[in-house]
């Protein structure tokens, strides 16, 4: 198979480039290099079987080109961050909205079947239910949540008007190896981990008791391999449909969510990463948090069912969080050093 990974250079789209190349795909880059960054694919492009085009989804003329003789696409460009996009909503919008759609039109025109996409555990906005299943979503909270659920949406009417077969894959609060931990946007693990290893005291947004559903990274390369290769056929069985063109008050059925399922509290995720990273650096141990307000936009809790996607995909994390944060720590032990 050839296959498009949009955002491919950022911290998902670098490890499931990698992954593909390894196992003989012939794999299309495109990255824009805004939040990714060359270095992630370094070592794949000497590879005969993958290319690197550096090119921005905004433009619809890119995405025509690059999707040219694919047989999938994995779409994970995006500007990510609830906090940048409430302090940028416009630049949020236009990449996460418009270059969505862009990338929608060009894989339609292209006679592409299959667009699995990256949809976002935000989406569940407000609502409280624990754990979280995908037909039960709340009101957004960020302009960030909405774009990300109007990505949803437009998936669904191009899966009902134009028959293409559309898999969104509800990420929860994804981390591992390469996550960026710089910058004024970077995700809590990677800048904790950061600061534990510059002897800095992480700093908790509210008390600690805010939770989370982290998901290691292999978890998601997981999904998003069985979201491509699983047949038409075996979906529709699993999941009791008989086609994949949904109509729109159908629009949740082919969205899964991602995750462990499993949960962890912010002042649990401190003491695991201050415990593994102290195995490197006995100092570590003796690190204490800082405590300052809750960020605008957070939800208390956030923890995933994954029924939907064993029953229907064949889902089957192998990485429980507690696995995961000693393998992504011994990780940048060794890269941030």
């Amino acid at each position: 198979m050839k296959i498009l990974i949009t955002g491919g250079a950022g911290f998902i789209g670098s490890n499931l480039c990698e992954y593909f190349v390894h196992k003989g795909y012939t794999v299309v880059c495109l990255d824009n290099l805004s939040t990714g960054f060359k270095h992630n694919i370094e070592q794949l492009l000497s590879k005969p079987n993958f290319t690197f085009v550096d090119g921005d989804i905004r433009d619809i003329e890119v995405c025509k080109q690059v999707v040219k003789g694919c047989d999938a696409v994995l779409h994970q460009a995006a500007l990510g961050s609830v906090p940048r996009s409430i302090n940028n909503p416009i630049a949020t919008n236009a990449t996460n909205i418009d270059g969505f759609l862009n990338m929608l039109v060009a894989t339609r025109d292209a006679g592409i079947k299959r667009f699995v996409y990256a949809a976002s555990s935000s989406t569940y906005g407000d609502s409280k239910e624990l754990p979280k299943i995908e037909h039960n979503i709340g009101r957004p909270l960020s302009p960030y949540a909405i774009t990300k659920y109007v990505n949803e949406l437009y998936a669904n009417v191009f899966s009902d008007l134009y028959g293409l077969e559309t898999i969104g894959l509800r990420y929860f609060n994804v981390f591992g190896r390469r996550q960026d931990p710089n910058g004024a946007y970077a995700a809590v693990i990677p800048l904790w981990v950061k600061a534990f290893i510059n002897h800095d005291s992480p700093m908790i947004n509210g008390d600690g008791t805010y939770s989370r559903d982290f998901t290691y990274i292999d978890n998601v390369i997981q999904a998003n391999e069985l979201a491509m290769t699983t047949p038409k056929e075996i979906i529709v069985k699993q999941s009791g449909l008989y086609n994949m063109n949904l109509p729109l008050n159908a629009s949740l059925d082919l969205v899964f969510n991602i995750a462990y399922g499993g949960n962890t509290t912010l002042l649990q995720l401190f003491d695991c990463l201050r415990t593994n990273l102290s195995k490197f650096d006995p100092e570590i141990a003796s690190i204490q948090p800082v405590f300052r307000e809750v960020r605008k936009g957070d939800i208390p809790h956030s923890q995933a069912s994954i029924e939907k996607a064993k029953r229907i995909l064949g889902y089957n994390p192998h990485y429980s969080a507690l696995e995961g944060f000693e393998q992504a720590c011994e990780w940048y032990w060794n890269n941030l050093k």
